[in-house]
């Protein structure tokens, strides 16, 4: 984010740090799965708002849910107090759950199967356990009305709309 913007830090009284708050919707789509795909990410942080999207001619909507959320961590510069929705159970238990397993194996599967897309997974816990980020993961349904999701899946669908050169 720019300087005075959403990553902006202050400090109290007690010349503690207090992190910034900023919530961030995020949301993958895919049209195939493999076919063209996009990502987006919606974050605000009281008045200021930042979107981001982008896309792939070939890829996956897990893949696509994962950019989503690494690029809206990457778009923090300074350490955040984060608030993340994200519709994708496949991401949030993935990065709660599974990965610790996943890091002790060598990221291999509880089946001793490689781990799909190995480089977003771990792209994502280098952001996670070095960003200096407070991030509380909620899941929230898909296309259920949420108006940060459905905001953050229009960003996707303009990122396959990027992905096909149609914007």
């Amino acid at each position: 984010m720019d300087a005075g913007g959403i990553a902006r830090m202050t400090l109290e009284k007690k010349g503690t740090v207090s992190l910034n708050e900023v919530v961030i919707y995020t949301d993958g789509a895919c049209k195939g799965n493999p076919g063209p795909g996009g990502w987006g990410a919606w974050l605000k942080s009281g008045p200021t708002e930042k979107e981001l999207f982008g896309g792939e001619l070939n890829t996956t909507n897990n893949r696509m849910e994962l950019t989503a959320v690494i690029e809206g961590l990457a778009a923090l510069k300074r350490p955040c107090k984060v608030l993340l929705y994200l519709d994708s159970q496949y991401v949030r238990m993935g990065i709660t759950e599974w990965i610790r397993g996943w890091k002790a194996k060598g990221w291999l599967t509880s089946t001793k199967q490689p781990v799909k897309n190995v480089e977003l997974w771990q792209k994502l816990d280098k952001l996670v356990s070095e960003g200096g980020h407070q991030i509380e993961w909620r899941w929230v349904k898909g296309h259920s009305g949420d108006p940060g999701n459905e905001r953050a899946d229009m960003l996707a669908n303009k990122g396959v709309d990027k992905a096909l050169g149609r914007i």
